[in-house]
């Protein structure tokens, strides 16, 4: 067989938070280990990392002994910790959760439930305790989550990669992945560079799947994108932490919340509306072949009639500036439609099955010399150390077995 020469033994594909905490913590777990970092754009974070409110999940609203649940749990404290190392800018702030209407008040005692299942300590609230924490916000009850925090998660993910100590290339997008099990794999970037590798790590967020069946897996998943529309609240003052409704647990949207960030400024959101580019950003912005081929795969026909209600309701919402007043007022009736400003929105990388079901867990699956990160959502900001080296610890393993 001949010798090839490699260019690293580990490439990762992506420099969102997820892949520079793997490349982070190959270099914890196995140094020497020679890494490179290969993202389209011209620097770190630029997509779900950079465009997300910013918040360090407690861990409460998943499911115990998931990925979920256990990583945004041992995340979160990670998170505070890395920050506090490193010097990036950060706070633990608590968070609550409020029931607005009666029939909501089963589903908050089930999140209280849940979050003593995963650990988390949670404190009941009746309505005048409410106004001890959020004096504008109203609800029949509440839960106060202390461990919630916030966070620049642009400033972790440029961290990580310093300290990663990878090779860092910027504006290298992938356009072919030839892999051969006996040897590794040799990416073809849109510059006509060539890089070679012992193994590939995919972490290509809105992109994973593509990058999937390019390496010759099929993921079984397809991403569909979900645009997160946020306004900032131009009387800040109103709120003064962080502020959510109790979720639908049939969804993985947290629905419309207020976030007070680590720059003091206020984000009203996101709703969740489908989006016509994997980097669909706001309505103008359509690419026909990505629409097409998301709408080619029958779990998106399916997803969409099991799920049409709720669906419309984020629409109106997308569309009518009005309606998302309405929906905030539920929590915080001081609020008028100019308090709201638009904001820069966000995408959501959601894995969709062929059944029409939405993946509500992290997922990571292996093929020959390869690691693909399927579904890495929120909270995966907040447990992207635990996920790194999860991921880290499957690439090591692929290069100790050839």
């Amino acid at each position: 067989m001949p010798v090839v020469a490699y260019d690293c033994d580990v490439l990762v594909i992506g420099g969102g938070i997820v892949g520079l905490s793997t490349a982070y913590a190959i270099s914890r777990a196995a140094p020497g280990t020679r890494v490179t970092v290969l993202e389209k754009e011209p620097g770190p974070a630029r997509h779900q990392t950079g465009r997300n409110s910013g918040v360090i999940h407690s861990g409460i609203y998943y499911r115990p002994g998931s990925l979920k649940a256990r990583y945004a749990v041992r995340g979160a404290a990670e998170m505070t910790k890395f920050c506090a190392e490193y010097g990036i800018a950060h706070a633990v702030t608590g968070k609550l959760i409020v029931a607005t209407e009666r029939d909501e008040l089963p589903r908050l005692h089930g999140l209280v439930q849940r979050g003593r299942e995963n650990g988390i300590p949670v404190r009941e609230l009746g309505t005048a305790q409410i106004a001890e924490y959020e004096p504008e916000v109203r609800g029949l009850a509440a839960i106060h989550v202390g461990t919630t925090g916030i966070c620049d998660y642009t400033a972790v993910a440029h961290r990580l990669g310093e300290a990663s100590g990878a090779e860092l290339r910027y504006g290298a997008e992938v356009v072919r992945i030839d892999r051969r099990p006996e040897r590794g794999v040799a990416v073809l970037t849109a510059r006509g560079d060539v890089v070679r590798g012992r193994a590939l790590v995919n972490c290509a967020g809105l992109y994973c799947d593509e990058i999937a069946r390019m390496t010759g897996d099929e993921p079984e998943v397809r991403i569909v994108p979900f645009r997160g529309e946020y306004y900032e609240l131009a009387r800040p003052d109103l709120v003064r932490g962080l502020v959510y409704p109790v979720p639908d647990p049939a969804f993985p949207f947290l629905g419309v919340h207020l976030t007070r960030g680590i720059d003091g400024g206020v984000h009203v959101g996101p709703n969740a509306v489908p989006a016509l580019a994997r980097e669909g950003y706001d309505w103008g912005v359509v690419r026909p072949r990505e629409a097409l081929a998301t709408a080619a795969w029958p779990g998106v026909w399916r997803m969409g009639r099991r799920h049409w209600r709720y669906g419309a309701g984020e629409l109106r919402r997308s569309v009518s500036k009005g309606a998302f007043v309405q929906a905030v007022r539920r929590l915080l009736p001081a609020v008028g439609e100019t308090d709201l400003v638009r904001a820069d929105a966000g995408v959501r990388a959601q894995a969709v099955l062929r059944d029409g079901g939405l993946v509500d867990d992290f997922l990571i699956r292996e093929g020959a010399r390869a690691v693909h990160v399927l579904n890495a959502p929120s909270p995966a900001a907040t447990a992207s150390l635990p996920i790194g080296r999860e991921v880290a610890r499957r690439a090591l393993e692929v290069l100790e077995t050839r």
